[in-house]
Formats: structure tokens, C-alpha cells, sequence
């Protein structure tokens, strides 16, 4: 490339000193190195005034550029999004900027090619193509969904994240960090969220241990009690976890802005780390499904 460059420049002066002869015929001069005219004038221009150096080639970068955004609204920006665990998008982040009173918001477009000019961006592969065909029930308390996520290593045991939300508002009524997916634990940790919520009308789990049934049966020990306690019990299709799709998109949230590139020591810094999320989830994260409420 240098050699280039440098090949470019010889070919500039010889052209420029040709030109500055007397009697030279710039117009033919300009044809035969293959320039325009206005190109050929530039470069002796230059040449009268800076000399050889005036021959290379300059920056095309604007000397101000009114419409990039300030360095402290790129910094808040970055910052935001670190907060986040790198998760958070352009919508999300510019709904952010308004709640903390910034004069001027950047638009999201202009977030994400700030986020993509800092390289914070990349391609989430498998992602669904759609349409959606979006559901909710028409009060809260209405309808529960309740799940456990993957389970995942700690430095001491595995955690099991059992996670419950509320239908209506996707409210995140548990996050617990669970050591196994049995009946009592289970019911121990849904005991505690009954408290604080109430009970609801219903609720929607699939078919997995501890309230499915592996043998085909329509209750277990788990679904049982639910129905005593007066909440109806559904189950989703086989085979078909967009039942619960809105439990499915909250595990790929947690995943994403509370366990990605994070470990563990045990299930107590975990839960530590849920209950620090939650609060955030619920009260300062844009909801895209909530027109960003």
C-alpha cells in the first residue's frame, strides 16, 4: 500500500512540474495522466502553496459533524447498555435516555449505529422470523406462567431457575434459584410469591416434573394441590413451548442480561443476582410488548 501511495505522489509531481513549464499544454497534460482538468488545477494549486506535501491525499472526514451525537450522550449510551449485560437495544436504551431527562434523545436508529460503531452489536442467529400471534389475558392475577429455565453449573451445585409471571402485565412474580425441580422445594418457593401476589384464577405450566406427568396422567401431587388452593391448572401442547411464549421470552431475557458471561459461587450469589434483576425487569427495563412501558 505504501508503495502505492508513494507511486501516486511521483506520478502528482511530474505532472504538477510539467504543467508549471513554460509552455506547457495543461489541457494535453491532463489527458495523458488520465485527471480533469479541475483535478489538474487542484493538484498544482496545492503544490504552490504546500509544496510536495500538498500532493497527498486527504482525510475525508468532516471537520464537524452536526449530526453525531455528543461524547457524553455516546458514553450514557455505552454505559446503559453495559448495564444491561450488553442486552439492551436501541429502543430500549433511547426510552431510558427519556426517563433520565436528556434534552435531546438520540432516535433508536441513531443508538444502534452508535452501539454498532463500538462494536456492541452482533447478530443473534436462530432468531424467530415471524409474524407473532400475540395473546394476554385482561387482568393481572388472571393467569400465571410458570416454568423452569436450563439449569446451569454454579462453583458448588447447579442452579435451577424456577420462574413465575404474570400473564397480564409480564410482571415477574419469582425468580428463585432452585437446587432441584421437586415438588416441595417447588411448592416452598410458589408459597412465598402467594403471599406477596395472592392467589391466581389459573395457571399455565408444560408438561415437565415437578406438576407434569411423565406417565401420561392428567395430575400429579403438585397439580393437586394447586386445585385445592382453587387455581386451575393448564398445561401447554407437547411439543409446543410458544404456549408459554412469554415465559419462554422472560428465560431468554435472564439469560441474556443476568447469566451470559457470568459464574457463579452458589446458589445464594444467584439469588442475590435474581433479586437485584427482578426489581430492575419490572421497574426500570423498557417492555417492547408494553409499547416500551
Amino acid at each position: 500500500l505504501e508503495d502505492e501511495l508513494l507511486e501516486v505522489m511521483e506520478q502528482r509531481e511530474e505532472f504538477v512540474k510539467l504543467a508549471l513549464a513554460a509552455g506547457s499544454n495543461k489541457l494535453e497534460l491532463c489527458r495523458r495522466f488520465g485527471i480533469s482538468r479541475s483535478n489538474g488545477n487542484k493538484w498544482i494549486a496545492r503544490y504552490l502553496t504546500q509544496g510536495r506535501a500538498g500532493l497527498a491525499d486527504r482525510s475525508r472526514r468532516p471537520h464537524h459533524s452536526p449530526g453525531r451525537s455528543a461524547d457524553a450522550v455516546e458514553a450514557e449510551v455505552l454505559c446503559i447498555r453495559q448495564s444491561s449485560n450488553d442486552a439492551w437495544g436501541g429502543r430500549k436504551i433511547a426510552r431510558v435516555l427519556a426517563r433520565q431527562g436528556q434534552l435531546k434523545v438520540p432516535a433508536p436508529s441513531t443508538i444502534t449505529d452508535i452501539l454498532r460503531r463500538h462494536g456492541k452489536l452482533a447478530a443473534r442467529p436462530g432468531e424467530h422470523p415471524g409474524p407473532y400471534q400475540r395473546f394476554e389475558r385482561a387482568t393481572p392475577n388472571e393467569l400465571w406462567q410458570m416454568d423452569f429455565k436450563g439449569d446451569f453449573a454454579t462453583g458448588r451445585e447447579r442452579c435451577h431457575p424456577l420462574t413465575v409471571i404474570d400473564d397480564h402485565s409480564r410482571y415477574a412474580l419469582g425468580v428463585d434459584a432452585c437446587g432441584n425441580q421437586q415438588d416441595r422445594s417447588t411448592r416452598e418457593r410458589l408459597v412465598a410469591v402467594f403471599r406477596r401476589y395472592g392467589l391466581p384464577d389459573a395457571m399455565l405450566m408444560d408438561n415437565g416434573a415437578p406438576w407434569g406427568d411423565s406417565g401420561g396422567g392428567p395430575f400429579t401431587a403438585f397439580t393437586v394441590w394447586l386445585l385445592r388452593l382453587g387455581v386451575r391448572v393448564t398445561h401447554g401442547r407437547p411439543f409446543h413451548p410458544q404456549t408459554q411464549g412469554k415465559d419462554e421470552r422472560f428465560h431468554r431475557t435472564l439469560k441474556a442480561e443476568v447469566l451470559n458471561g457470568r459464574h457463579f459461587v452458589d446458589l445464594a450469589a444467584c439469588q442475590l443476582a435474581f433479586d437485584h434483576w427482578r426489581h430492575i425487569y419490572n421497574h426500570q427495563r423498557p417492555h417492547q410488548a408494553l409499547a416500551l412501558a
